[in-house]
Formats: structure tokens, sequence, C-alpha cells
């Protein structure tokens, strides 16, 4: 874990929020934090190299609304067969997270398929059962959205309780982002966006040259997406144990079906909430609302979700922590991957 100065605070916590999208971006943070935009862009390289806390630097697409399938999957598998089972399921290059957890469904990953995959998303996941070896596979889709938004405390002046106006997203938002479809411009320019931030002054110039566009038609497609909610925000994502961030606890509640929206509102709302989903249940699994909270200890963790219970009412809940983290990546979109995948194991 590195020891944060003022300065490394101030800079990590700006871009979480955001990176802007404009020709010079570190001089507009610089800007804000009355900072030269040399130091900016000195700070953030130690940030990335010396003392790697910053993992990537990029768009967060939003993947539905490019017309990608998505799911989180929960899997049960031998235990003393996990790390074989996730070492298959990471071969495919939608895998974007794949943790151990301690339950027994013990191995969680998300996957996206692009729009045309001959096997399509639950043709995907009888695969990767297939292929894993899982005892059982649950689909655990997205059914409504109320928060997506990591941003660490990395200033750690929080309390648990502390909570914000959030960012949940309308089902009509959702419709309309997928309806607007996507040119071959367009494409061209998520291409260029998901690579990581290049660290000059004016980084979206080297982008833009990845794909052949220029620098202002970049940056005019980066913020049509933002304004069609195809794509979140550009922000920094980071290494969250470098952070001091060493616990994650995927809390799972059992929330009535008639309060499921109000309760996913006022669990959004935690700062230290940074995913908020409305699931399926199952049989075998009879949570709804799923909380991810992050902590420099397990007892940051569960003092979030006891928090959250006071709030709620809730009280039927269960906390699912990672043992071991097998693949967190950004996914990769417009890409041949999944086609060859695909070719080799379908």
């Amino acid at each position: 874990m590195t020891r944060l100065s003022s300065l490394d605070a101030a800079i990590l916590d700006a871009v979480q929020q955001g990176v802007p999208i404009a020709l010079r971006p570190f001089a507009v943070i610089g800007e804000r934090l009355r900072l030269p935009e040399d130091t900016v862009i000195t700070c953030i390289r130690r940030l990335k190299s010396e003392h790697p806390i910053i993992r990537q630097i990029s768009a967060i697409f939003d993947t539905r609304a490019l017309g990608y399938a998505s799911a989180l999957v929960a899997a049960r598998c031998d235990r003393d067969r996990l790390d074989e089972a996730a070492t298959v399921i990471n071969t495919h290059p939608g895998v974007s997270h794949n943790y151990g957890r301690d339950h027994a469904f013990n191995l969680w990953y998300t996957l996206a398929v692009p729009p045309g995959s001959r096997l399509g998303l639950d043709g995907t996941i009888q695969r990767l059962h297939e292929l894993s070896g899982a005892l059982s596979t649950r689909k655990m889709q997205t059914l409504r959205v109320f928060k997506i938004g990591v941003r660490l405390d990395v200033r750690g002046d929080r309390a648990p309780d502390s909570q914000a106006p959030t960012d949940a997203y309308d089902e009509d938002d959702q419709l309309e982002a997928r309806s607007y479809g996507l040119s071959d411009a367009d494409i061209r320019a998520v291409r260029a966006l998901q690579l990581d931030l290049p660290l000059v002054p004016s980084p979206f110039e080297v982008l833009a040259a990845e794909v052949g566009m220029t620098a202002a038609d970049l940056v005019a497609a980066a913020n049509r997406f933002l304004e069609r909610k195809q794509m979140r925000r550009f922000a920094a994502v980071l290494h969250h144990r470098e952070a001091g961030f060493m616990f994650n606890c995927m809390g799972v509640w059992n929330v009535p079906d008639d309060r499921a929206e109000e309760v996913g509102r006022v669990m959004a709302a935690f700062d230290a909430v940074s995913h908020c989903y409305l699931r399926p249940r199952f049989d075998d699994w009879p949570y709804n609302l799923f909380t991810m909270v992050h902590g420099r200890s397990r007892e940051d963790c569960l003092s979030v979700l006891d928090a959250i219970a006071r709030a709620t009412g809730i009280r039927e809940r269960d906390g699912l922590w990672s043992t071991k983290e097998y693949k967190k990546i950004r996914i990769r979109y417009f890409t041949p991957e999944t086609g060859e995948w695909e070719a080799r194991y379908g």
C-alpha cells in the first residue's frame, strides 16, 4: 500500500470523478486544483508507474448502450478446482471481472458479448459452464441499475453513513441510449477512447491518430457519447489494494419486491456503495439487491452494511467477501477476439 500525499489524494480524487474531455484535459484539471499542467501530468505518471495506484484512464462505456449483452454470472465450483475453473473462464475476452468469493457460489464473473455473437449471451454462459466444470451456474442479469461509479475515499474523510445524490439510471434513458446505434465513425471513436490515455499535454491527438481521426472529431464524439449516455464517464480506475482498500464485500439483500425501487435508491445514495443493482432470485439464492462496498478493513465494510440496514430496515442480508482476484480488465469493444474465442470453443 502506498502512503498518499495531499497532492496525490487531490489528483486521485479528481481523476476518479472524471477527466475532462478537452484538447488539454490535464490543464483543465490543473486549473481546478490551482496546479500547473506539467505538475498534474508528472503526478499521474508517478501514480501509474512508481506507485501503481492508477490502473487506467479511459472511457467507461455503457455496455448495453453499445449493443452488447452482459450479465453478472455466479458459479458454484468444486473448491479443489476453483483456480482451474477460473482460468478457463478467463479465456473469454468478454470476461472483465472474475473473483473467488467465500460462499457456496464461489466464483463470480462479469461477461459481455458483442452484437453478432454466434453463441449469444446465454449460449456463452452455457459453454463456460461446461468448459469450467462448474457444478451450477446462475445468470444474475441486471433488472434495474441504481448506481454505477467507483469513487474510492482516498482522502479518508467520509463517514460510513455519508450520502450524496446518486446517478441512478433511468430505464427510459437506457432505452434511448440503445436506440441511437453506432456509425462506422462512432465505432472507430470507441476503439480509440477505450485505450489508456497518454500522459502528454494533448492526449486525444495521440488517440485520434490511432484510428485516423482528428482530435477535434474524437473529442466531439466523446461528448456526444456522454450526452447520449452511451458513455458513463471518462475517468481513472484505481488498483484498489495499492490505494489502501484491501477488502471488498458484495452485500446482498432480501428486499420485498414492492420496496425494491425505494430501497435501491436509498442504498445507492451511500457514498461507500460503488454499485447497486436489482437482480433475480433463484430457489438457491433469495437475494435481489446487490451493493458493492470497498474498505480499508473488514470493519469498514461491515460498518457501511450496518448503516444501510439501519437506514432501510432490511435485515436479511449476506456479505460475500473477495478471496481472490482472478481477472480485472476493461472490456475492449469491437475487436475480433470474441469471434476467435467462439471459433475455438463454440
